[in-house]
């Protein structure tokens, strides 16, 4: 396919495509096309697809809805499914409005809650997921794959034919090998492209429902961003930066963009909506069709898993593969399985792998969006020192990041947490005149 567009209305009409595909779901329902709805990455899209069904991710990233979920929800509960059920309980989202189906999944409490309070005026199929990726878990996972396969069977009135099933799995694999190609563009160093511009391609290309021709368009950006590379046309050298946590996307973006505006460039995200979805395929090879799907989405690592070893893995070989200067990790507020399993990542990152490392708790506010842009500053400043072979500090940077972080109202230790990302140095208040003899104290601490 040759390309009539430059790369960035390209990345720009992939960042649009959700908004376009808003009133497209309305013509194919009218032309009786299925719709089903889903909002995780467990969800094994080839059923949908098998049933001539568009399988489509449901509106779950932005904060307007956020307050009106809270008139049933506890304030406490992740943004992320406040978020979703919000736009469920509003109507605000085109593609909850008209899915015939909804697919929920056993991942975390929260949700498991919201497909409950959704099942009253939509319906539901839930997917039990197992707690662990074990020969055992897997068995489980298998059967209720089945499972729900036979529950489209039954809700759609069609049967699932090898040949339909097997067809589902090869294009859905055609899809993910080309996203993930272009996400491998990433590897050259210095980076072609900023990582914002990589995941609206992602985050646009499960809008486009014109499936059969999605791998043809992604190949041929991954071709003219490689095309443009020899000719010279890249970025100039930045800190390369993975990004990791809970899924990324809508107002969440923030992260990404603090990180790209600050220096540095995202070269590999993750997150649900990154290359953690398109990592593995099915094995279109399986005798059991059905067992090679199974294996394939439940190899997910997720925080919701016990342990979670393959996300370790995976985070291991992109930090190799795609040269990763250091790693940021976002995690919602109320999302307790990656805030507990943030520890293992950071001890990963820093102890095995040698890297600086970041969490950023947030949610879906802009309220934030200038304490998380220091802190960003702040750890790509130090990446860029670190990498330079020196590292002079800025101690008039060091006071901003305490007056400011004092001027707002946070605790002292989520400022000193903010010193520490930028200098490296575990630092501490000290009575009386606390910012002077501070700053003093760090002093001495980078003379030792």
């Amino acid at each position: 396919m040759k390309l009539v567009q430059d790369l960035p209305g390209i990345f720009e009409e992939f960042g649009e495509k959700r908004r376009e595909a808003f009133l497209e779901v309305k013509e194919y329902k009218d032309k009786g096309v299925p719709v089903v709805g889903m909002y995780c990455a467990y969800f094994p899209t080839e059923l949908a697809m098998a049933v001539g069904a568009i399988p489509v991710g449901l509106c779950s990233f932005s904060n307007e809805t956020v307050t009106p979920a809270e008139r049933e929800l506890p304030k406490s509960m992740c943004p992320l499914v406040k978020s979703s059920y919000g736009f469920a309980i509003e109507d605000k989202c085109p593609f909850f409005h008209f899915a015939d189906l909804v697919i929920g999944e056993t991942t975390c409490d929260g949700k498991k809650k919201m497909y409950e309070l959704m099942a009253e005026f939509k319906p539901v199929f839930v997917m039990e997921l197992p707690n662990s990726q074990s020969e055992k878990g897997l068995e489980f996972w298998r059967r209720e794959v089945i499972r729900t396969k036979e529950y489209f069977e039954e809700f759609f009135h069609v049967i699932i034919t090898d040949e339909m099933i097997h067809h589902a799995v090869h294009l859905s694999n055609e899809i993910r090998r080309s996203l993930k190609e272009l996400c491998e563009v990433m590897k050259l160093d210095p980076a072609p492209v900023f990582g914002t511009d990589i995941q609206k391609m992602i985050n646009g290309s499960k809008y486009r429902f014109d499936f059969k021709t999605t791998p043809e368009l992604v190949d041929a950006v991954t071709e003219k961003i490689l095309e443009e590379y020899q000719q010279g046309k890249h970025l100039e050298s930045r800190p390369r930066i993975l990004v990791t946590g809970c899924p990324i996307g809508g107002d969440t973006m923030k992260i990404l963009e603090g990180i790209e505006e600050n220096g540095g460039v995202v070269v590999a995200v993750e997150n649900c909506s990154g290359v953690k979805t398109l990592d593995q395929m099915v094995d279109e090879t399986q005798e059991d069709i059905y067992g090679a799907i199974a294996k394939r989405y439940l190899s997910t690592g997720c925080s919701i898993m016990t342990p979670n070893d393959n996300r370790i893995e995976l985070i291991g070989r992109i930090i190799e593969e795609y040269h990763v200067d250091g790693v940021v990790e976002m995690i919602l507020s109320g999302c307790h399985a990656t805030g507990a399993e943030s520890i293992y990542i950071r001890k990963f990152v820093n102890e095995e792998k040698n890297l600086p490392y970041i969490s950023i708790d947030t949610d879906y506010s802009s309220a934030d969006k200038g304490q998380i842009s220091t802190r960003l500053a702040a750890f790509i400043e130090m990446i860029q020192a670190d990498k330079s072979g020196k590292k002079e500090l800025d101690m008039n940077y060091c006071y901003k990041l305490i007056v400011s972080g004092i001027s707002s109202g946070r605790c002292f230790e989520e400022v000193l947490q903010n010193v520490w990302d930028y200098t490296g140095v575990p630092v501490r208040f000290l009575g009386g005149g606390k910012i002077k003899k501070f700053c003093m104290k760090l002093e001495k601490n980078r003379s030792q």
